[in-house]
């Protein structure tokens, strides 16, 4: 899998655990789902993402 795929399998396992701990632990991770979905859009709209220099950095291929 390449830097893009990765990406997008963490970022949905994030929204999907944050949401289960924030419904049946503590309603404040809900506020993680939110941190998770801003850097999406900051992503999208600055094509820079903190998570895809630290994949870079392990290794996982471009394309």
């Amino acid at each position: 899998m390449n830097v893009e795929r990765w990406i997008r399998v963490i970022a949905g396992s994030f929204v999907l655990i944050s949401l289960a701990l924030g419904y049946y632990v503590n309603s404040y991770w809900f506020l993680f789902t939110v941190f998770v979905g801003l850097n999406l859009f900051q992503s999208g709209w600055t094509n820079w993402c903190l998570m895809e220099i630290f994949l870079k950095k392990l290794g996982v291929p471009e394309r």
